[in-house]
């Protein structure tokens, strides 16, 4: 049997998985690292660490499956994105990773306005934002001048780790589309927008397919973790696009709903698809030729945890008694309440907004709480609340045309009731597939599967089985409807308020 390790650099950790060519999973390992916040809005990493946690994984991985290393055909990578990683000729890092929750190169970005902001989201496919990577390293060139004259490339995560692999500097498409730097049209840089950030195009790295093949394994490298100096490295992808290709979506007419801490919706397409008020996004899919559109909010599952937190100490403190979640039991509570939670409305803006709202001023509310209200209803509606937001994104995603069917992947799609509550606000069948949090992972086997010629992406996409099936409730999707309008107004009213506690 052959196998594919994929390695996931996420936020808060690296998870190694290893697949086998038949698309089952046959073992993972996670190593955490640390966050940095050396200043306001300012998040770093040390890339170093990330380089322990693959090693770490790598051993741990290797113990616990017990294979021949000569078996492993390939290793592939997602990862993090919008980062920005300097590196000299050498692979050495010249400074921390600024990493993607980062947001201190608002007056940066802020010099894309003079091209306009529909200019930039037709040319890269996103509106202007400081979170991308292309405002960072103008950040890093104002801010430090000799990182930025030292720098040889600015990489990003996956990137990074592929150079300690192989000493070879490069990209794939996937994250070269989420810099503002990246001309999503004709999958090249944009020397228009480097000029304009006053960026040197030498300084980002050469873009390749994700399936492309970066060289095998550096024999000290094989040794430092066990390999075969004969193992393959495949570029892979940044991590949106990997969970998009494991999630199953390699058609058109399929889409996906992670509800994670953030949560998103995405599909893929022939053409980038362009909202007339930029309220979702486009980035390159795995795949040559096609792309992600995609609308991501900021507080999905984290308006959840944010209600356990806040309302629910007693069913942590049972939870723990008893050896469960605190997440079943308020899932225990929600069961004794009705669709629309006696019409109490939840605005999930609790960290601000990205997709629909892009309101970084915007903040959660209750509306319409009475006193015949209880904790029960409250929870009812914070799920509700953060599924009407993401049916915006649904809407402006199916402009084109209709899903049929919306598969559910992230932690949130182990709730009974988020899952149906989903199903009765889209009106549509939910699907849950087998490996509900590998997503990403599974994503970058299959870019890494694909790569060495083992399988077709045809056939990999048998890879990921739906093993249960929720319907709508067609009178409760009624219902919703009704209320959902009731949603986006609460919201539009609000707005100028959300304005004044800014400015407080």
């Amino acid at each position: 049997m052959n196998y594919v390790i994929a390695y996931d650099l996420g936020t808060t950790g690296n998870k190694a998985t290893l697949y086998s060519i038949d698309g089952k999973l046959q073992a993972s390992a996670f190593s955490s690292y640390r966050t940095f916040y050396p200043g306001p809005n300012q998040v770093e990493q040390d890339p170093e660490e990330w380089w322990e946690s693959v090693k770490i994984t790598t051993s741990e991985l290797l113990s616990k499956a017990g294979i021949d290393p000569r078996e492993i055909k390939a290793v592939s990578f997602s990862g993090q994105m919008m980062g920005a990683i300097p590196i000299d000729r050498n692979g050495k890092t010249l400074r921390r990773a600024i990493i993607w929750a980062d947001q201190r190169s608002v007056e940066q970005a802020a010099r894309l306005e003079k091209l306009g902001n529909d200019t930039v989201y037709r040319l890269t496919g996103s509106r202007i934002t400081p979170t991308y990577s292309g405002p960072k390293i103008a950040w890093i060139r104002d801010n430090e001048p000799e990182t930025y004259r030292r720098a040889h490339k600015f990489l990003q995560a996956k990137d990074y780790i592929i150079s300690r692999f192989t000493g070879e500097f490069g990209t794939d498409p996937t994250d070269a589309s989420m810099t503002l730097l990246f001309d999503i049209k004709n999958w090249k840089w944009s020397e228009r927008l480097a000029d304009t950030l006053g960026l040197d195009l030498e300084k980002l790295p050469e873009v390749f397919p994700s399936t492309s093949v970066v060289s095998t394994v550096l024999p000290v490298v094989a040794r430092e973790l066990g390999l075969s100096e004969k193992t393959l490295v495949i570029r892979g992808g940044g991590d949106g696009a990997c969970a998009c290709l494991g999630a199953g979506v390699v058609s058109p007419d399929e889409a996906y709903l992670y509800l994670g801490s953030s949560s998103w919706i995405s599909t893929c397409s022939r053409e980038p698809v362009f909202d007339e008020k930029s309220r979702t996004f486009n980035f390159a899919y795995p795949i040559e030729g096609y792309y992600c559109p995609c609308g991501t909010m900021q507080a999905g599952g984290a308006s959840y945890h944010w209600a356990k937190d806040a309302l629910c100490r007693l069913e942590e403190e049972k939870g723990r008694s008893l050896g469960l979640s605190a997440f079943t039991l308020m899932d225990d509570l929600v069961d004794g309440t009705k669709p629309g939670a006696g019409n109490l409305i939840f605005l999930p803006y609790l960290l601000g907004e990205r997709s629909p709202r892009w309101n970084i001023n915007a903040r959660g509310a209750f509306i319409g709480l009475s006193s015949t209200h209880r904790k029960p209803d409250m929870l009812r509606a914070v799920m509700e609340g953060v599924t009407f937001n993401l049916k915006i994104i649904l809407d402006i995603l199916e402009k084109d045309g209709k899903f049929d069917k919306i598969r559910l992947i992230g932690g949130g799609a182990k709730g009974r009731n988020w899952k149906q509550i989903v199903a009765d606000i889209f009106g549509k069948t939910v699907t849950i597939p087998e490996y509900l949090e590998e997503a990403t992972s599974m994503g970058a086997a299959i870019i890494g599967a694909v790569g060495t010629g083992e399988m077709t992406l045809k056939e990999a996409s048998t890879f990921v089985k739906d093993v249960q099936f929720i319907s709508p409730r067609m009178e409760v999707h009624e219902k919703y409807l009704r209320l959902f309008e009731v949603f986006d107004k609460a919201y539009m009213s609000l707005l100028e308020v959300y304005e004044d506690l800014a400015e407080m």
